[in-house]
């Protein structure tokens, strides 16, 4: 089983930034993709970025060039660094991770984390 906790949430003016960390923990195997959702009230939950194991980078259209995606494979972390950021922004954020054993692979969630970008 592998648990997920996430931090670094928060509230944020506009324009400001904040850096979500995701750090998996219990019997890790291999970890693949990792990434992070968002939810904001009322929509459907979305992917934000992306990351492979070979550090390969996929981002969702409204976010390019202002959010980055990286992991530690080493602590089994991925973070989400968030900058200019917009009251479109709001929303709970979900680290979720493909993790692979023996007996075959299975997504996880974390607990999600709430961003609120208001002045």
């Amino acid at each position: 089983q592998v648990q997920l906790v996430e931090s670094g949430g928060g509230l944020v003016q506009p324009g400001g930034s904040l850096r979500l960390s995701c750090a998996a923990s219990g019997r890790i195997f291999s970890i693949h993709d990792m990434g992070w959702y968002r939810q904001a009230p009322g929509k459907q939950r979305e992917l934000v970025a992306a990351i492979t194991n070979g550090g390969s980078t996929n981002y969702e259209d409204s976010v390019k060039g202002r959010f980055t995606v990286s992991r530690d494979n080493a602590k089994n972390t991925v973070y989400l660094q968030m900058h200019s950021l917009k009251p479109e922004d709001t929303a709970v954020y979900y680290c979720n991770v493909r993790h692979c054993s023996v007996y075959g692979c299975d997504n996880y969630w974390g607990q999600g984390t709430q961003v609120t970008v208001s002045s």
